[in-house]
């Protein structure tokens, strides 16, 4: 889990540069606008000076307007582009991680105690993905003893697609604990999409005209 705060703490970082890259962009644009709009209201005649601070209210807003939902759609873009970088780095972690096999095993058998421990069920199956159920078959009943003693926990014949990791469920299959890489990412995503959005769209850019006030 240390890996995966790393680079939750370097995307995160990431993020407030970006940030404040475009609050700056959007600081410079309003005050663009601002001067244009004075400087059009500042050669308008008197006699249509009513006229003319409409007309350039108008324009002014829409600018604002067509300013705001190009900077929402960049940050969209960026927000994207981190969460795929994310995807991609921790598939690489993961793949990594699951070289060194004595550290894998243990988390794997951790997540194994972990998953048994909330079912309500003393019969359960683990499925795993090939390459862990070549290793773990000689030596499952030992295993799977040590995760759970009070448990009796049948490792399936039958592989599943993920990169590492356990699913555990009870034997009727309507309990499961997904404890497989991707059950896990898709979890962990959810916080660093949220923290992303936060980090990107603070409460003066999520609320209201981020040009003004």
């Amino acid at each position: 889990m240390n890996q995966v705060q790393e680079l939750e703490a370097a995307i995160l970082a990431r993020a407030e540069r970006l940030a404040k890259e475009y609050r700056e962009r959007g600081e410079r644009s309003r005050d663009r606008i601002l001067r244009e709009a004075a400087e059009r209201l500042r050669l308008r005649d008197q006699r249509e000076e009513a006229i003319a601070r409409a007309l350039a209210e108008r324009t002014y807003r829409q600018q604002v307007q067509a300013n705001e939902l190009k900077l929402q759609s960049q940050l969209d873009q960026v927000r994207w582009n981190l969460l795929r970088g994310v995807e991609h780095r921790l598939a690489e972690r993961m793949k990594a991680f699951v070289r060194d096999e004595s550290a894998y095993l243990s988390t794997l058998k951790a997540y194994l105690a972990r998953a048994a421990e909330v079912i309500e069920s003393d019969d359960l199956v683990a499925e795993v993905n090939t390459q862990d159920l070549r290793r773990l078959a000689p030596q499952w009943d030992e295993f799977s003893r040590e995760a759970a003693p009070a448990k009796r926990i049948e490792l399936s014949s039958e592989p599943i697609a993920t990169l590492g990791g356990v699913l555990v469920r009870n034997r009727g299959n309507r309990i499961r604990v997904d404890h497989t890489f991707e059950g896990r990412r898709g979890r962990l995503l959810n916080r660093i999409n949220q923290t992303i959005l936060e980090r990107l769209l603070p409460t003066s850019f999520d609320s209201g005209n981020i040009f003004t006030g």
